[in-house]
């Protein structure tokens, strides 16, 4: 059998070794075997290494009654090995028949012995821990566990002995059905009780998380101590039943439903998972717990959902109306606000409803907020590290809103787009070009740059300059341009028109004409007046002179004549 080599393990084993020794078999387990008259020499090899082991043991035995101590200590580690390196002789010659199955029985039922009085031992020093454990404090459980924990070790140890026992004796064609049925009844027992201390554990378990989750700081040390207590009874008892798993597995039995518990515990994934039986039943679980989970909360779950449903119900009324009495307040004249900032109050007013509205939602189908506003807060800082640029088009934005350079329908030069101002968010602004193009500019590059808006005052002034020739009646030219000017619906009276002679240019006498208009009517005079004055000036013989330049030519006389 094998076990843990830490000390204070091999020190229970050894005492365990000897007490059962002296006590049980030690007759049996110490004699020595007549050689066999006639032997091969691999029977004689086997024979002298089964009564050198024999006889060591023997001698440390007799030795451990007159010591004390660490040399007893000492002794009793190595009775123990001495005992394995026995069972390891034994098995060797079982496999290799290199001894008479005689002998080799007759060992082995020392063994059966010998395994028998270690279960007895341990299942008896379990129960002394327990009680012990159970009176203790929690501050002194844990190291109880490692205790138990090591006893627990060596009584899977022993069940394993008792296996590779009976599995020797039908090798020596030797079949123990008594002591095949026993041990069969025994991993049965075990495998129930386990499985169901794992179950309880489980359940412990998970009602202090329950509870530390609720429970104030103050409290949250003991019920820790306490979880980790039963964390590891829960371990401990996880890798008893794996081990009682095999043995099932060997004598028999319908090992399916340990198998789905222990996955349920661990979640490590084997190739028991493929196993037809162990899939059924692991699915089975999940079902059962899925109906029980139905039953017991689908009514306060259902109650819930239809709370939440009708407080995100209430909340879109409640948005519709703030959006309402806002969207009347923004509009009011005193308040002078822009089409932008009035659609701004009124979107985010909605927005804010909507998220008060949704956590009220949420607080009462049980989510605790408290960490989901922390979420929110971290995740705020690490996005306004990753979206800088986006901030800065917030920020301008907001910049935008407040100073009102331009409102939805202005039409704008910004950003090096000119077009009309078709929409606006906090972070870009979307441009329309005259040709029907949609342009999107972020706000920082609109903030950050000269914005020039076209249609933000309710009058312009139509600067236009028409030229004459030299030999052209300036007068009556300057008498028909004002005609042409006052005899246009669109032209303002208040201001009044400007027409002076502005330029006498190289080609032309240049009159500057300056008519006041509405906004909206400043390209339809400019277009006008323009085909107008082109139409009177060929009435009028009023020409409108092309650039020309006068070139003078001055002769000079040829160098020959000259000196003559």
């Amino acid at each position: 059998m094998s076990v843990p080599s830490s000390f204070p393990s091999r020190r229970i084993w050894a005492a365990l070794l000897f007490s059962l020794s002296l006590t049980c078999f030690s007759g049996l387990l110490y004699a020595e075997s007549e050689p066999a008259q006639t032997a091969s020499p691999a029977t004689s090899k086997a024979e002298a290494a089964l009564a050198r082991v024999n006889g060591e043991i023997r001698d440390l035995s007799e030795s451990l009654k007159v010591t004390s101590g660490d040399q007893k200590d000492a002794i009793q580690f190595r009775l123990f090995n001495k005992n394995n390196e026995l069972r390891e002789v034994i098995g060797n010659a079982i496999d290799a028949d290199s001894l008479p199955k005689d002998m080799l029985i007759e060992q082995v039922r020392v063994q059966q012995k010998y395994t028998t009085g270690a279960k007895v031992y341990l299942e008896k020093k379990i129960e002394e821990v327990t009680e012990q454990f159970n009176a203790a404090k929690d501050e002194s459980k844990l190291s109880i566990l490692n205790t138990y924990s090591e006893l627990q070790e060596y009584l899977n140890s022993a069940y394993d002995a008792s296996w590779q026992n009976l599995v020797w004796l039908e090798k020596l064609d030797v079949q123990d059905k008594e002591a095949e049925a026993e041990f069969e009844v025994l991993i049965g027992k075990n495998l129930r009780l386990t499985s169901a201390s794992i179950e309880y554990f489980g359940q412990q378990a998970s009602a202090i998380s329950t509870q530390i989750a609720s429970a104030p700081e103050g409290d949250k040390a003991g019920l820790q101590t306490s979880q980790l207590i039963l964390k590891q009874r829960l371990s401990i008892e996880t890798k008893s039943l794996r081990n009682l798993i095999v043995l099932g597995d060997e004598v028999g039995l319908d090992t399916s439903e340990y198998k789905r518990q222990v996955f349920s515990i661990t979640g490590n994934i084997t190739q028991d998972i493929l196993d037809a039986k162990v899939l059924f039943s692991l699915l089975s679980h999940w079902w059962s717990q899925a109906v029980d989970w139905l039953a017991d909360n689908a009514p306060q779950q259902l109650f819930q959902v239809l709370i939440f449903l009708l407080i995100l119900f209430v909340t879109r009324a409640i948005v519709r109306l703030v959006r309402k009495v806002v969207s009347k307040a923004v509009i009011n004249k005193n308040l002078k606000l822009s089409h932008l900032m009035q659609n701004f109050f009124v979107s985010m007013s909605g927005n804010i409803v909507w998220v008060i509205g949704i956590m009220v939602g949420l607080s009462q189908i049980g989510l605790n907020l408290a960490p989901i506003l922390t979420g929110f807060g971290i995740a705020g800082v690490i996005i306004g590290f990753a979206l800088q640029d986006t901030l800065s088009n917030f920020a301008a934005g907001m910049m935008l809103l407040i100073y009102r350079p331009f409102d939805v329908g202005d039409f704008v030069f910004a950003g090096g787009v000119d077009g009309k101002v078709s929409h606006m968010s906090l972070v870009n602004t979307t441009i329309r070009t005259f040709d029907n193009q949609i342009i999107i500019v972020p706000n920082s590059k609109i903030w950050g740059d000269v914005i020039k808006n076209v249609t933000h005052e309710r009058t312009r002034r139509v600067d236009m300059i028409f030229g004459i020739g030299y030999g052209d009646d300036l007068l009556k030219a300057e008498q028909v341009l004002t005609d042409i000017v006052h005899a246009h619906p669109a032209v303002l009276k208040s201001p009044e028109p400007n027409i002076k002679v502005h330029t006498l240019n190289t080609s032309s006498v240049d009159f500057i004409v300056r008519p006041w208009v509405k906004t909206d009517d400043y390209w339809d005079v400019y277009w006008d007046i323009t085909k107008e004055v082109k139409l009177r000036f060929d009435r009028e013989g009023i020409s409108i002179p092309f650039p020309q330049q006068d070139v003078h030519l001055h002769m000079v006389k040829d160098a020959a004549s000259d000196n003559s």
